[in-house]
This record gives structure tokens, C-alpha cells and sequence, in this order.
């Protein structure tokens, strides 16, 4: 697929709609902004669009109570962003996996019985210049 300055504009409005709805809790909201994208783009950034795409998924499946999907999204989703650097796509990725890697644990917990999990990780833009990154309140 040949580089177009505007599929990167539409992969970076897509990230930026997408992580607003998931940092608002709109799970299928984000799948589906970042799924668009994901139809256009190429490795790493369609890697990243995958694990993202999975993460809202997952937090889904919380929403609806269903622990093993959960855990399984989960699970994918951290696989697919392993490689991915932090700070690619101007995301905070590490941050996003050490919430991505509590919630697995909480997810298989609860699989077996213990409490609902506690929440979704953050996902928040890097710090550029000074300027305060945009975190989930």
C-alpha cells in the first residue's frame, strides 16, 4: 500500500477519536474508530490499531460480565503490543501495558471468582514540550 499523507491524517484522527472514547469509557466507540484505520494501515501502526482495538474489546467484555472473553482480549492485546515502543503514535504504551497486565491478572482472578476487576488502563498521550499529557481524570 503506497503512503498517502491522507490516510496518515485518517489514521491519526482515528487514534485521537478512538482514545477519546475509550478514556470516556465508550469501549465500542473506540473499536470502531480505531477498526477503520486498522483497514487501511500497515505494520507497526495497524499492529498497534490490532492491540488497541483488542484493549476496547476487553474492557467490553468487563461491561458486560464476561470474564473469560475478558482475559482472553486481554491476553492478544498485549501480545500484539509487545514490539510496539513506547511513545509510538505520541500514546504512552508502557503505561498502557503495566494497566493492560493488571487488568489480566484481575481478569483471571476474577475467572475465578475473586472481585469484578477495577478498571480500564489509562491510556494518555506523551508529554511533548513541557506540556501536561492528556490522562484519563
Amino acid at each position: 500500500m503506497a503512503l498517502s499523507i491522507s490516510r496518515i491524517e485518517r489514521t491519526a484522527a482515528a487514534l485521537e477519536v478512538g482514545r477519546i472514547h475509550y478514556v470516556s469509557g465508550r469501549f465500542f466507540e473506540a473499536h470502531e474508530a480505531w477498526e477503520a484505520a486498522w483497514h487501511e494501515e500497515t505494520d507497526p501502526m495497524r499492529r498497534l490499531l490490532q492491540g488497541l482495538i483488542m484493549a476496547a474489546g476487553a474492557y467490553h467484555k468487563l461491561a458486560n460480565r464476561r470474564p473469560s472473553g475478558m482475559r482472553t482480549l486481554l491476553e492478544r492485546a498485549l501480545e500484539r503490543l509487545a514490539p510496539i515502543p513506547d511513545g509510538f503514535a505520541g500514546l504512552e504504551l508502557g503505561h498502557f501495558r503495566a494497566g493492560l497486565s493488571r487488568s489480566l491478572g484481575e481478569a483471571r482472578a476474577w475467572s475465578a471468582g475473586a472481585a469484578t476487576p477495577s478498571g480500564p488502563a489509562p491510556l494518555a498521550v506523551v508529554s511533548t514540550g513541557g506540556a501536561a499529557a492528556r490522562r484519563p481524570a
